[in-house]
């Protein structure tokens, strides 16, 4: 195909898509692909803009000492609940999914039960865990007044890993429509409850209590996104029939792709918290909330820059064969530009866009937001290669390389934080900075070079465009 027939091609493929939108025409087996990475881009912007806001909201409501408490108690609440899921929601989108399409309701509704009975064993045994540690956790290992929200921890994790399970029973259905749903639930409950909560308490209760009602109030607006979710799937077709157990076989087949995946998920929180985590220790609150400000920012921003480029993705690259590297490369092309430039803009304007958004309280976060400001390109990218290899099923690579990114994350935070604390808790901050830019820059690389061996070997697979879920 010549290089005008396949551009002609792309420009077909993305005023199709838009067509289809516009006129909500979804028929056929691209028709289910197009809504579906319609809902799920809608979904991740909600999400992501909503989580935005909110940040934006408490970190001016409670400023940088209670904000930084407050990053604290939530890294930590994520850490624990990262061993509540173990790879169990994405097991269920796979092989629920399958059952889905070829029509096989009993086995289903096998899947959806057998899994979801470990994933409440694994929801309990963490809660009690958070509960019989959280004195020491806050009182020794921080030294700082978060021991009660740490044990309305218990409450939380559930409530965050049964939204996120029931959420994944849709999407396995090819149902997209009830992830944009449950998201405005939780976004629009935690906008209006939180930040009247704190405007009606502050200054009047001590700082461990409202920290817990800050808490208590996320768990509600996850809580009631759980029950939406449980009372729709009470009505799917599948949960109306007999349940046909899983077989030996089955059972075998679903712990052997359980287990790489555990150690990813795992890997993963460890590289999103521990930055946070090594902070809490070191350095007081205060300078935990200027990290945290500046490094939400650059997270929200990343995950919208990275939106130009997945939207194209799932159209251009029909997940197989030479259409695949087309779409991955064209998708990364858009994406690289856009976050070069979001880059370069969050460098030259840090000081407007921290004063603008945070105010003056936050001004030490200036520095730290130019030097993350090198994360607006690497974590983009990082986002659609990490696509790319779930998307070939190339898991064993992907979480070898995450495993080893997340030890150097976690030595290099420590060296850097403990050799610059003698100069101040700011240069401290300045080190846990640093030492993140380098570990993502590091990960980058490494899928960059595995991406080329596993491209190597995927030449001659056959595309898989019939495949629904993007």
């Amino acid at each position: 195909m010549t290089k005008k027939n396949t551009s002609d091609s792309k420009v077909g493929d993305i005023e199709e898509a838009y067509n289809r939108v516009r006129k909500h025409n979804f028929s056929g087996n691209r028709g289910q692909a197009i809504k579906n990475s319609y809902y799920f881009l809608l979904t991740t912007l909600v999400g992501k803009i909503g989580s935005l806001v909110f940040t934006i909201f408490i970190a001016r409501l409670l400023m940088p000492e209670l904000f930084g408490l407050y990053g604290i108690a939530l890294s930590t609440i994520i850490l624990f609940s990262s061993f509540s899921d173990l790879g169990i929601s994405t097991a269920l989108l796979t092989f629920m999914s399958k059952k889905f399409g070829n029509k096989e309701l009993s086995k289903e509704k096998g899947y959806y039960e057998h899994l979801l009975k470990y994933k409440v064993i694994l929801l309990s045994s963490v809660s009690i865990v958070l509960l019989a540690s959280s004195y020491f956790v806050a009182n020794y290992y921080y030294h700082k007044p978060i021991f009660l929200t740490l044990l309305i921890g218990a409450i939380y994790i559930p409530a965050v890993g049964l939204v996120g399970y029931f959420g994944q029973v849709f999407a396995a259905r090819n149902n997209f429509r009830m992830g944009l749903v449950k998201e405005i639930i939780i976004q629009v409950t935690r906008l209006t409850i939180v930040p009247l909560v704190i405007l009606l308490l502050i200054g009047k209760i001590q700082t461990q209590f409202l920290l817990m009602l800050i808490f208590l109030s996320l768990s509600l607006a996850y809580t009631l996104a759980a029950l939406f979710l449980y009372v729709r799937i009470k009505k799917a077709d599948f949960f109306k029939v007999k349940t046909e157990k899983l077989s030996k076989s089955e059972k075998s087949e679903l712990a052997k792709f359980v287990l790489p995946l555990s150690v990813t998920a795992l890997s993963g929180m460890f590289f999103g918290s521990i930055d946070m985590i090594m902070l809490g220790r070191f350095v007081a609150s205060e300078f935990v909330g200027f990290y945290q400000s500046s490094f939400s920012l650059i997270s929200s921003a990343s995950a919208i820059v990275a939106f130009s480029g997945t939207a194209l993705f799932p159209i251009l690259a029909k997940l197989g064969g030479k259409r695949l590297e087309r779409g991955f490369k064209k998708s990364v092309r858009i994406t690289a530009i856009v976050a070069i430039l979001a880059a370069i803009f969050t460098y030259l304007f840090s000081e407007t866009i921290i004063l603008l958004i945070y105010g003056a309280e936050y001004s030490n976060s200036i520095l730290l937001l130019k030097l993350f400001s090198l994360m607006l390109f690497s974590t983009p990218i990082i986002a659609m290669y990490s696509s790319y290899y779930i998307s070939q099923k190339n898991t064993r690579s992907y979480a070898g390389l995450l495993i080893l990114s997340t030890i150097l994350n976690i030595v290099l935070n420590y060296i850097l934080i403990t050799s610059f604390i003698s100069r101040g808790m700011m240069a401290a901050v300045v080190g846990a900075c640093i030492a993140t830019i380098i570990s993502n820059y590091i990960y980058l690389i490494g899928l960059i070079v595995l991406r080329k061996k596993v491209w190597r070997s995927l030449k001659g697979i056959p595309s898989l465009g019939n495949i629904k879920l993007v």
